[in-house]
């Protein structure tokens, strides 16, 4: 893939108008390579790492980016991380400077992997995805996950797809 350039995400096939159709062709096994990609950071509560306000911060931070024009349909991922089991941080991709929002700059290579099922699979796609990148033969530095779609769009559409976005030493 070409620098700070995404996977395509086709925002046209949203029956549900809150999260569109998450098609995997293209996501899975890819080569993500950032140099000062921004994002918009954003931080949401957990308690036992299952989010307690994901559900007003996104609406709330995806607005911000909407009205400074900062959006693009192709150029979207969210990178989600725990940081710990009572907190998670949120990365936002924007195509620039978004005030009022904390902005961070993401540079380094990244390997991807898809998987389907219940978000409670998460800590074993870690340890997937940790192999996988082995298999590799790179390092993790840090794992994210990109939630394609809320719970609800999940049920909908009879499948929940996440994205294990590996950033490399």
């Amino acid at each position: 893939m070409k620098t700070n350039a995404l996977p395509k995400y086709d925002m046209s096939d949203n029956p549900t108008q809150c999260c569109p159709r998450f098609n995997p062709q293209g996501w899975d096994e890819q080569e993500l390579h950032f140099r000062d990609k921004p994002f918009v950071k954003a931080k949401t509560i957990s308690f036992f790492h299952i989010p307690l306000n994901m559900g007003s911060v996104y609406p709330k931070t995806f607005e911000a980016i909407q009205n400074a024009g900062a959006y693009s349909e192709d150029d979207f991922i969210v990178l989600s991380y725990d940081s710990s089991p009572w907190r998670s941080e949120h990365y936002f991709s924007v195509t620039k400077e978004v005030l009022n929002q904390e902005m961070v700059r993401m540079s380094g290579d990244f390997l991807t992997k898809v998987f389907e099922g219940p978000y409670k699979n998460a800590p074993l796609w870690e340890k997937q995805m940790k192999e996988f990148v082995r298999s590799k033969s790179r390092e993790v530095k840090k794992i994210y996950f990109f939630y394609t779609t809320c719970p609800k769009c999940a049920k909908y559409y009879g499948k929940n797809y996440m994205v294990a976005v590996a950033e490399l030493l």
